[in-house]
């Protein structure tokens, strides 16, 4: 079936809400379950270690379905993967409302991370549906916009709830939210391309055991798990890994996209993202530390501090996006994270009684720079890939966010571990080392063949 290059209007707003829609549910529930997670300890009466799995195991359904569910996208149609998707994340955020006990939570928070997983596998495929190409880079500054603005305002709506009423509320709002999403996204997502293809299921459990052993073997390392239970975790993971690569060789669309990975565009985009993402994490996961530990500010300074680097990508991410539909990626990422790094360079320089200003100016720069190599990244990973490979580019460009995001937080852990009150600043300093990986991976692409991807 062939497609047009995209929607006319308004059905472009109306399918470009529902993504919209889509992304602040996900982002916003997970910002607000990280800010419940003292208050859910208390209520169920679990140890806070304990506690923590209503985080891991949604990042957990969230990481090992993502490839799966986007391959099904592109047998099924990207816009019923989204719209099972969502459901599945109202049912489960009515589960997490009505659970009383830490166990029932967890499992719902599990069906919850695989609609979000449904949610995100298909979310870039669809805007290459959505908008033309000519404003492709345009629609995902929207989105960047969305996602940015959601993960400011969420520790906020958190406190506001908790405030006054018990944690369930956390999850019950995500019902008249996800309810609209799910009634627009029926009527305005558009139709797409599907593959003839069966669903690999072997692919998908390697899949599952791949990015699973992975994941838990490295917050297992960086939590100080027994030497042996790690190993064995990291090499089961490797095992998978190398099955499935082998098995993904002779296939023509594979669910893990190497087919993709080959074209050189699209291979540095993915390691642009995944360094970039891990140098975000350990700076997100370790600066609240740094402020309170360290520099001796109160939580509500601490989060008042935290938020000029989502608020600065969300006004640039729009303004970067237009840019990428006429300038190169490399280019525009190059320069967005040479800004970022040094804005890192100067909050691990930060001396031991800094002023407000000395702080806010470089989570300024930081976000600046990550919200102008966004947009254009993500342009590139999916215009780098053929037209019916949108699915594997779209579940590619958020496996590579998520690995990045889990292996910073992971880092973090570590660093803390090994440096003690000195965790903070390591952190940082990886932080740093990451982000001019990054700026090199993101400026290779502007050399030879990387410079050309497909056609959109």
């Amino acid at each position: 079936m062939e497609m047009g290059d995209g929607l006319e209007q308004p059905q472009r707003f109306w399918g470009a809400l529902t993504i919209w829609l889509g992304l602040t549910l996900a982002v916003l529930d997970g910002a607000i379950a990280n800010v419940a997670l003292p208050a859910i300890a208390r209520d169920v009466h679990a140890d806070p270690a304990a506690a923590v799995w209503v985080v891991n195991a949604y990042q957990l359904a969230v990481t090992i379905s993502l490839l799966p569910l986007a391959a099904l996208g592109e047998r099924h149609g990207y816009r019923r993967i989204y719209w099972a998707g969502l459901g599945v994340f109202i049912v489960a955020s009515a589960a997490c409302a009505l659970s009383r006990s830490l166990t029932a939570l967890t499992l719902a928070r599990v069906l919850q991370g695989f609609g979000a997983a449904g949610i995100m596998s298909v979310n870039g495929a669809l805007v290459r549906f959505i908008y033309p190409r000519r404003l492709m880079g345009q629609g995902l500054g929207l989105n960047s916009m969305v996602a940015s603005v959601s993960a400011a305002g969420g520790p906020t709506v958190a406190a506001g709830i908790l405030s006054v009423a018990p944690w369930q509320w956390l999850f019950a709002i995500n019902l008249p939210l996800g309810v609209i999403a799910l009634a627009i996204a029926a009527r305005a997502l558009p139709p797409t391309p599907r593959s003839a293809q069966r669903f690999d299921l072997a692919s998908a459990g390697l899949n599952a055991l791949t990015f699973g052993l992975l994941i838990i073997g490295i917050d297992g390392a960086a939590h100080g798990q027994g030497r042996f239970v790690i190993a064995g975790e990291l090499l089961g993971a490797v095992a998978a890994g190398a099955l499935l690569f082998a098995r993904q060789m002779s296939q023509t669309a594979p669910l893990l996209p190497v087919d993709l990975l080959r074209i050189p565009l699209f291979g540095l985009s993915v390691a642009t993202s995944v360094t970039t993402f891990a140098a975000q994490s350990l700076a997100f996961v370790s600066l609240p530390f740094l402020f309170e530990n360290n520099f001796g500010f109160n939580d509500a300074s601490t989060g008042l501090l935290m938020t000029p680097w989502p608020v600065a990508v969300a006004l640039i991410a729009p303004f970067a996006g237009r840019l990428a539909d006429r300038y190169a990626a490399g280019v525009l990422g190059g320069i967005g994270l040479t800004a970022m790094t040094i804005g890192l360079i100067f909050l691990t320089l930060l001396p031991r009684h800094p002023g407000p200003v000395a702080i806010i100016a470089p989570m300024m720069l930081c976000g600046l720079g990550f919200g102008f190599f966004n947009s254009p990244n993500n342009r590139a990973m999916l215009t780098a890939a053929p037209r019916e490979r949108s699915g594997g580019a779209s579940g590619m460009l958020a496996t590579a966010r998520l690995l990045g995001q889990t292996t910073g937080a992971a880092l973090v852990a570590l660093c803390f571990a090994v440096a003690h009150a000195r965790g903070p600043r390591v952190a940082l300093a990886l932080a740093t080392i990451a982000g001019v990986a990054a700026t090199i991976a993101s400026l290779s692409r502007l050399g030879g063949t990387a410079g050309r991807g497909a056609s959109a």
